[in-house]
């Protein structure tokens, strides 16, 4: 998988060496409340092996899942993906691109969800991808306004997507 920088950042392949921050990240209940239908903490490190073998095996020129990581510190950020979301149980047909992004809470509120979305979308139109939604949970107010900032539209409500209600936003990407 590649890496995508940005002005301040750099999203590089999650590393076995970064467990004890996703453990840290992800066993949050405030940072993973509103990831899915059947949200839950990471409750060890074998869970964060687990699921950084998972992140890694994604292999594609367009798709994959992310570590932000401050180009300047080294600081570990937050998760950001870019993959096919799951369609609900009953929904038909070809799955869109979804855009996705959580930050450690020592992270947030300084623009990196918003910088690390804006490169992650710029690679992925200049590798052949024409759209990219975002699905938020209805109260995410903060992903939100990250869509707006990067300029996705508002669709409404949908039930398409993660069996639950969400809002559902989307972009189309050009060079």
């Amino acid at each position: 998988m590649r890496i995508i920088s940005s002005e301040r950042l750099f999203m590089r392949p999650w590393e076995p060496g970064d467990a004890e921050f996703l453990l840290d990240l992800e066993s949050r209940w405030e940072t993973v409340r509103f990831l899915g239908a059947q949200a839950k903490t990471m409750t060890d490190r074998s869970e964060a092996m687990q699921s950084i073998v998972r992140r890694r095996a994604i292999d594609d020129p367009v798709y994959g899942i992310w570590i932000i990581t401050s180009r300047e510190s080294r600081d570990l950020l937050g998760n950001i993906l870019l993959k096919p979301v799951p369609l609900s149980v009953g929904v038909e047909g070809e799955a869109p691109v979804e855009i996705g992004w959580h930050l450690h809470p020592d992270s947030q509120g300084a623009g990196y969800a918003t910088e690390a979305a804006s490169a992650v979308m710029r690679d992925a139109a200049k590798n052949g991808l024409r759209a990219v939604i975002a699905v938020t949970d209805p109260k995410n107010l903060a992903s939100q306004r990250v869509c707006e900032r990067i300029g996705m539209r508002a669709l409404g409500f949908t039930e398409a997507y993660y069996g639950k209600r969400n809002l559902l936003f989307e972009k189309a990407l050009s060079l």
